[in-house]
């Protein structure tokens, strides 16, 4: 016998994680040859928009703590995609080579066929609900009561 979901569809929890599922499968595919962690692609990513940012403003851009940052950039330099530079006494920048240049258009490149593949599924006035809808919830636990307090 099936095992039914029917309860489950309603949970918006439960609709999120399996769209996310789906998302993530396909976003890893199609930079499969990158042979780089989607944190990886999307750190590099930062840094190419954003030339002499800190490590700490990308982990804060993109929700990484600090510590798991450290491997990340390590990796990214370590495959000549990402350069340190000293801005002043104490602070390093990062900037992409040439090389992370190259790639990271690629990546773009991919990412926008990627999106359009599940884009395309949504009506536009829907695609801009999802959109809007989607930063709202990525906020909502700055609101939520702590676990220990509930």
């Amino acid at each position: 016998m099936a095992v039914l979901t029917s309860a489950l569809e309603k949970l918006l929890g439960y609709q999120m994680r399996r769209a996310t599922a789906v998302l993530m499968a396909d976003f890893v595919r199609t930079l499969s040859d990158f042979d780089m962690r989607p944190a990886e692609i999307t750190t590099l990513l930062v840094i190419a928009e954003n030339p002499d940012c800190s490590q700490s403003e990308v982990g804060e851009a993109i929700a990484i703590k600090r510590a798991n940052m450290v491997p990340i950039i390590a990796r990214l330099i370590e495959r000549d995609l990402v350069a340190r530079t000293r801005v002043d006494g104490r602070s390093l920048a990062l900037r992409v080579t040439d090389k992370g240049a190259d790639l990271a258009a690629e990546a773009w490149r991919r990412i926008a066929e990627h999106e359009a593949r599940f884009r395309d599924r949504l009506a536009p006035a829907d695609l801009e609900t999802v959109l809007t809808a989607l930063p709202v919830l990525r906020t909502a636990i700055d609101d939520a009561v702590p676990v220990d307090e509930q």
